[in-house]
């Protein structure tokens, strides 16, 4: 079997080393591991297959040798490096948000369009966590009738926004136990016992730009560039995995149980839908695994054509880092 050279950008934070964590798992052919950070990290060790590795400073050198770079990185550090990645001859797998939209990089969730990793320019791009949770559940439903529209919710946990968001939470929870104030430094207001309507700032007609992801990234990936969709994006106080409401609409009527049976079918998907014993998906059952769990199945009662539905998934694993190394396997595979 051929091994290969894999990069981590951005390998001490959550995203990169939860990428370092999956290339063990899945067994990935890795001959060496380039664990990438600032130069203050530089020196500094991450464990892989039961030895230590050096983390070294990204730079424009650091990726001669390289067949793929796993970005964990923010926008500005993938863009600066995707150059010199590019020219390198690696393939830049990225999680930020930086080239997703742009029209010759594909946007992959490998259950949804593997097809399109083939279309590479040096660049994929790794969509947003909720819409690599939402498109997963959903797309199953394009088999049936195509998408026009959907509705959707965003349960988000505190892990999205870094690793300092479950630290946040957790000191809240404890100074009000013990009646003492806390001032917020990660979220913008309080976020245990509360929730926060807003992720990102505002984009478009009253929209954030999290919110806006839904649609743009959404018609990309599935293939539906007339789709529409409207999305509230909520923080709320769980620690890891968000949670998706979801009504999908469509020209024709789509029965709950042509929706049951195409997404236990769907590959990524575990279908959790027995109202009747309490079975759901919940972010309890779905943190720290690569499935997306879809529950609620029911028709929408404002829509002939429509059909609710609530899902769950790991935004760490699933939604970044798991989805990366699943778009590596499909280059290797390639």
């Amino acid at each position: 079997m051929k091994m290969y050279t894999v990069a981590v950008l951005g390998a001490t934070g959550a995203v990169g080393q939860e990428m370092i964590k999956v290339l063990q798992e899945r067994d990935f052919p890795v001959g060496k591991l380039v664990p990438l950070a600032s130069a203050r990290s530089a020196g500094k060790t991450v464990a892989f297959r039961g030895e230590d590795v050096a983390i070294q400073e990204a730079c424009d050198a650091a990726f001669e040798g390289v067949d793929i770079v796993l970005g964990a990185a923010e926008n500005d550090i993938a863009q600066k490096f995707a150059p010199a990645i590019v020219k390198a001859g690696a393939v830049f797998v990225d999680n930020s948000s930086a080239f997703r939209l742009d029209p010759n990089v594909p946007l992959i969730v490998p259950e949804v369009n593997p097809e399109d990793v083939k279309h590479h320019k040096g660049i994929i791009a790794n969509p947003n966590c909720s819409t690599i949770i939402t498109v997963t559940a959903v797309n199953a439903l394009n088999s049936i009738a195509p998408i026009r529209t959907m509705t959707a919710s965003t349960y988000q946990a505190v892990s999205g926004a870094g690793a300092g968001g479950p630290i946040e939470l957790m000191n809240e929870v404890e100074a009000l136990r013990e009646g003492r104030t806390y001032a917020p430094k990660v979220f913008s207001h309080q976020i245990a016992y509360n929730l926060i309507p807003q992720i990102g700032g505002e984009q478009f007609e009253g929209y954030t730009s999290e919110e806006m992801k839904m649609q743009n990234e959404g018609r990309k990936i599935m293939h539906l560039p007339e789709l529409k969709v409207s999305c509230t994006c909520v923080r709320v106080p769980v620690v890891r995995s968000h949670s998706i409401s979801v009504s999908c609409h469509f020209d024709v009527p789509v029965t709950v149980e042509q929706a049951r049976d195409v997404i236990a079918r769907a590959p990524g998907c575990k279908l959790v839908d027995d109202l009747k014993n309490k079975q759901y998906p919940m972010p309890l059952d779905t943190s720290d695994q690569d499935i997306v769990f879809v529950g609620r199945i029911r028709p929408d009662l404002t829509d002939d054509c429509g059909l609710c539905l609530w899902c769950c998934g790991d935004q760490v694993r699933k939604g970044a880092a798991t989805n990366a190394i699943q778009i590596a396997e499909l280059l290797v595979k390639e």
